[in-house]
């Protein structure tokens, strides 16, 4: 896989856990933490924009122009393009002796089919990918159909900053911790992943797309919970895989970077923030005050 289909991989991935916002305050998707030397802006970010509406808002500017680093989900600016091959075909294959056919069942198997000839995915080539993959692939398509491209996404955007500034990047976690839940879901829970993707497929995208990014340069959490809440109420699995679980891992490398004595822009996806067991929450229970950036 090459580099740029495997940060479309990821984009998409993250893409499908930032867009699917419970209620929280409103106001702002950054926030600013204030360490003993230092402040840690954490920014809740939507990873895929339309090329003609792709300027960040002016709160992820002024974080970033204030901050000495840039730390995301995954350092995309060091995305060893050889390993990520040979982790996905280790990890994204399906076994040996099984098909996609054999494993979705005949009636998806043809519901699938009718879906990616017209997006130009030949379903032959998904055959040996395991449904999780398809999923996330089917996605990545649908949206690039729509005109969002993963080169002009936020995270995309603030790397290229960030190399021209010479700023360092770095990242919250691994391929493995990236993907690895994903992969570890159970068969019948990949399964309900790619029908969310097929189903998703059907329900006019894009004009509920353009809703969530006017909700989202407005700061308006509700509007997007309103918006995109729905996608995880019967899916706790993927919610606990996608959401929670990270932000715990994530949690104690936040504090460390809060006792940096150089400021920090983290952004992650937007679910990431809000929510039962999101940063923010998570913050306020040990005691951070996160404050809104305008």
């Amino acid at each position: 896989m090459a580099r740029t289909a495997l940060r479309r991989l990821l984009l998409t991935l993250s893409l499908l856990g930032s867009l699917s916002v419970l209620p929280a305050q409103a106001g702002s998707l950054v926030w600013a933490l204030h360490g003993p030397h230092s402040t840690l802006y954490l920014a809740g970010s939507v990873h895929l924009l339309p090329t003609q509406d792709a300027q960040l808002p002016p709160a992820f500017l002024h974080a970033y122009a204030d901050s000495a680093r840039l730390v995301m989900e995954l350092d995309l600016g060091k995305v060893d393009a050889t390993a990520t091959a040979d982790w996905m075909q280790q990890h994204g294959m399906l076994g040996r002796g099984e098909s996609l056919r054999s494993v979705v069942g005949a009636q998806r198997y043809a519901r699938l089919t009718a879906a990616a000839t017209p997006l130009g995915l030949p379903v032959q080539l998904l055959d040996t990918q395991a449904p999780w993959v398809v999923g996330l692939e089917l996605a990545e398509v649908e949206y690039a159909h729509l005109g969002f491209d993963p080169q002009q996404g936020v995270e995309e955007q603030l790397v290229r900053r960030a190399q021209a500034d010479g700023k360092p990047t770095a990242g919250l976690e691994t391929l493995q911790e990236e993907l690895g839940g994903l992969e570890a879901l159970s068969r019948e829970d990949q399964l309900r992943l790619l029908d969310q993707a097929l189903d998703e497929l059907n329900d006019a995208p894009e004009e509920e797309m353009h809703e969530v990014l006017a909700a989202w340069r407005q700061g308006d959490v509700p509007k997007l919970a309103q918006l995109l809440a729905r996608e995880y109420a019967d899916f706790p699995n993927l919610y606990r895989t996608l959401v929670s679980v990270r932000n715990e891992r994530w949690l104690p490398q936040l504090k460390r970077l809060l006792d940096s004595p150089q400021n920090t822009l983290v952004v992650v996806g937007a679910l990431h923030l809000v929510g039962a067991g999101g940063l923010l929450e998570l913050l306020r229970r040990d005691g951070f005050e996160p404050q809104p950036v305008p």
